[in-house]
């Protein structure tokens, strides 16, 4: 059974954040009362993305380090000398070139099977925003 998509919205606060919605995700799908299926997690933006991996304050200060030197946003990019929406965000486009769209978690027994150091997150590219959307998809059996 496939069930209607839902949207988890959020906002964000800085140019590149990385957003735990571990337990935004999880709170929604214990609602829905699926035992056997997947979700899948889907961000319908092109600098905002989804994935999965550690939960460590060290190492997502790490992350953040990492994405800011390996496209620095003060690069003379072509894409920001003439922007069509006024956002000079051609790094934040080329960042999600590394990045996915979608993830998609089974689920077992009632539970999403996330290993036992993985987290859910939002990682926003080109913030700050006063809204970003991920659509929720599940399928399953109640």
């Amino acid at each position: 059974m496939f069930l209607p998509c839902e949207s988890i919205v959020l906002r964000t606060a800085a140019p590149i954040e990385i957003i735990d919605i571990t337990a935004r995700v999880q709170e929604r799908f214990q609602r829905i009362g699926i035992i056997q299926g997947q979700v899948t997690l889907f961000s319908p933006h092109t600098t905002a993305f989804v994935c999965l991996n550690e939960k460590e304050q060290m190492l997502q200060r790490d992350m953040l380090d990492f994405l800011h030197r390996l496209v620095p946003a003060d690069t003379d990019f072509r894409h920001n000398r003439n922007p069509i929406d006024g956002r000079l965000n051609a790094h934040s486009h080329l960042l999600g070139l590394l990045m996915t769209a979608s993830q998609t978690i089974p689920v077992a027994d009632g539970a999403l099977l996330l290993g036992g150091w993985q987290s859910i997150f939002f990682i926003e590219l080109d913030g700050p925003r006063d809204e970003r959307h991920l659509l929720m998809q599940v399928n399953g059996e109640r």
